[in-house]
């Protein structure tokens, strides 16, 4: 039996066709392996398959109904008059590209009528160790098929069937949460139907064994497997673990509750990407993420990465020409490089009731229009930036009563509003039209540097009626969120992007791809935030993370922190300034400025550095890493509530030190302390934390002699 193995950095992914050609099965993932150490191909089960076919006993890399019978399927296909389902067999030459670079394979299957494809893509890199798979169905008949369920791949991972699953769940101001689970014989579901990634749950698990006497788990040892969906839509990911078989089943794609995909005679439908990942151990899962988001970053540094000031928490929507330039004159003075002017700027915008839509400044509060501020800001050293949410629609705007239709709606529904606003359907063409054609003008209309993009409500009533595919809303939706996103990057290379969705309800890996930081969470409360960066770290990367300093205690955990803790916080990603400029007194905006300084002295670190984290954010003393190859920095939170704790006595241990190095010991400021350690004494003894940057706070930063 044919049989391909594709090779990232570390590990080693195998499959082959079953013995009939009907399918392909997982044969081997995990750490790489040597050449000519390829394993032998899946053969049939030694033990009874039970009450079932034995496709639904077999590790499919993909199944359908009718392929499958009584075990989950990928792919649910319906021609009509009760013919549903599909039956393969590979048709043609598989395509197979093996370089130094990676590997790239497409399997070709076609269906018993002859008229239904479905193409299975493969794709590896030597850069690192994850996995990019997808599929593609095409109808070749003369008459219409759907597919109610179209997912991008199912994963088979060798953990036994007593597995742990690790995801991301939260809310509003409450995103990516740490959360785990068991499965043994069942199945774990998550997604969304917002439209958007949403809050609920990230699209991304990861998947390891627990220990079980009488299954292959005992012997997986601390491997561990990632999967995301590469996607910002609707979406659902579920991990099953049967009775049969020694694999847990991670299958994953856009929403199958709310998305029917419609193929037309000689349409052909590609669905998002799924990742995979192998790394060995829960602690080295984040680390394989970050390395492959590296390659998706166009750039990390200043440039798109700057420190920013956001004028949201100081003015709202009561904003005007004169208040402006003043508080961007005090962001300067403190070291801000980009100065953002959040909601409240264009045609009659005097709260979130009305003028959503209309995207040009308000004549009363901007009677020069935005050049004059704008030109203001870079006279004062800074870029300037914009705040826009281009997809939603105030009723109370000219845009809407212009296009009343161009909304989601259900026929014969009354409109829903949330947060007093609709959605447009951006999968229509005349509407992605427009929304590019208002941004090239508004990015025309003035020196505008920085464009934070917003989404603040979910899709209610998807669909557009009368129209053959408008079930796939949130599909076309999402492509032309890519379409207007990748248009700016192409005809705005110097703008730089922050995506945001109340908070982080739109962050996923293809976000990451056309954006350059996101914006994490709209709780800004130190503590409550410290526990979202947390979670975020786990899956996403620092250099994305976007956190601003701000007055604001918490939402939940509002015990007092110091000013020197807010910024400590920020620092950990890409710091912001949400501080009410206006009121703070000096001695504070020269503390500001001093903690923007050093911020700016280990920004490189923060964001090209390894990230681990140490402890748990919400009790104790918590760190977070980050370390290259001749310098480490630490942040570290002191949650000791009630300061008994011998504060002398408070250690940090960094597990990024290069072996048989001396490093010299420096405090967040970068001034000697005079300590010097090895990285061995480092891992034994711990570091000393002097707790000199803040009562409840530090940063300690290690340089290589």
């Amino acid at each position: 039996m044919p049989q391909w193995h594709l090779r990232t950095r570390r590990t080693s992914y195998v499959l082959s066709t079953t013995p009939d050609a009907s399918g392909a099965v997982s044969d081997y993932w995990g750490p790489a392996l040597a050449d000519g150490e390829d394993p032998e191909p899946w053969s049939e089960p030694d033990r009874f398959v039970g009450y079932a076919a034995d496709a639904d006993a077999q590790p499919l890399e993909y199944a359908s109904d009718g392929q499958r019978h009584t075990a989950f399927s990928e792919l649910l296909v319906d021609r009509g008059d009760a013919r549903t389902g599909a039956r393969w067999e590979l048709h043609g030459t598989p395509q197979w590209n093996s370089g130094p670079q990676g590997d790239e394979l497409e399997l070709a299957f076609r269906d018993e009528t002859g008229t239904l494809e479905l193409y299975l893509g493969y794709r590896s890199s030597r850069e690192h160790d994850v996995i990019r798979r997808w599929i593609r169905v095409a109808n070749r008949g003369s008459g219409t098929v759907t597919l109610p369920r179209a997912f991008s791949a199912a994963w088979n991972a060798p953990v036994g069937q007593h597995v742990r699953v690790d995801y991301l769940a939260g809310s509003w101001a409450r995103e990516f949460q740490q959360r785990s689970t068991e499965v043994h014989w069942g199945t774990f579901s998550i997604g969304s139907r917002q439209g958007v990634t949403g809050m609920s749950f990230s699209p991304v698990v990861g998947v390891s064994a627990l220990p079980d006497d009488d299954d292959v788990a005992t012997r997986s040892g601390t491997h561990v497997y990632g999967v995301a969906l590469d996607w910002s839509g609707s979406w659902r990911l579920q991990v099953e673990s049967a009775a049969v078989g020694s694999h847990a089943r991670v299958s994953t794609g856009v929403d199958d509750d709310v998305t029917t995909i419609t193929l037309l005679p000689g349409e052909e439908f590609r669905t998002p990407d799924s990742l995979g990942v192998h790394a060995a151990g829960m602690t080295e899962l984040p680390s394989r993420w970050h390395e492959f988001q590296r390659g998706l970053a166009r750039e990390r540094g200043p440039r798109t990465q700057p420190v920013v000031y956001n004028s949201w928490m100081a003015t709202t929507f009561d904003v005007d020409i004169a208040q402006q330039l003043e508080l961007a004159r005090r962001a300067a003075a403190i070291g801000v490089e980009t100065f953002v002017l959040d909601d409240g700027w264009f045609r009659g915008r005097t709260s979130d009731r009305a003028g959503l839509g209309d995207w040009q400044p308000d004549p009363a509060k901007f009677p020069r229009g935005l050049s004059e501020l704008a030109d203001g800001v870079e006279a004062l050293g800074m870029r300037f930036g914009l705040w826009v949410e281009p997809e939603c629609v105030n009723p109370d705007s000219d845009l809407f009563r212009a296009h009343p239709d161009w909304v989601y709606r259900a026929e014969g529904r009354p409109l829903l509003t949330i947060r007093n606003q609709y959605v447009l359907d951006l999968g229509r063409e005349e509407v992605a039209l427009w929304v590019m054609a208002t941004l090239r003008e508004l990015l025309s209309s003035a020196p505008i540097g920085y464009l934070k993009w917003d989404m603040n409500r979910p899709v209610t009533d998807g669909g557009r009626p009368g129209d053959p595919h408008g079930r796939e809303w949130s599909v076309q939706h999402t492509r032309n969120y890519y379409r207007v996103m990748d248009m700016l990057r192409a005809e705005f290379p110097d703008v730089v992007v922050e995506a945001c969705a109340s908070g982080g309800a739109r962050i996923d890996n293809a976000v990451l791809q056309r954006s350059d930081v996101v914006w994490t969470s709209d709780q800004v409360g130190p503590r409550d935030r410290l526990v979202i960066q947390h979670g975020f770290l786990s899956a996403y990367p620092s250099w994305t993370m976007s956190s601003w300093v701000a007055e604001d205690d918490g939402h939940r955990d509002r015990e007092a922190a110091s000013l020197g803790y807010r910024f400590a916080v920020a620092m950990c990603g890409v710091l912001g300034i949400g501080l009410d400029l206006s009121r703070t007194s000096d001695e504070d905006l020269d503390e500001c400025r001093r903690r923007i300084t050093a911020y700016r002295g280990i920004r490189d670190i923060i964001l090209a550095g390894h990230v681990r984290t140490h402890g748990d954010p919400r009790r104790g003393l918590y760190s977070v890493e980050y370390s290259t190859d001749s310098r480490t920095v630490l942040f570290v939170f002191d949650r000791d509530r009630d300061r008994t704790r011998d504060r002398d006595a408070a250690r940090v241990y960094p597990a990024g030190l290069r072996a048989r190095t001396r490093y010299s010991v420096l405090d967040g400021y970068g001034r000697a302390t005079g300590t010097r350690i090895t990285a061995e004494e480092a891992v034994v003894r711990g570091v000393a934390v002097a707790f000199t940057w803040a009562p409840d706070a530090d940063i300690l930063i290690l340089d290589a002699n």
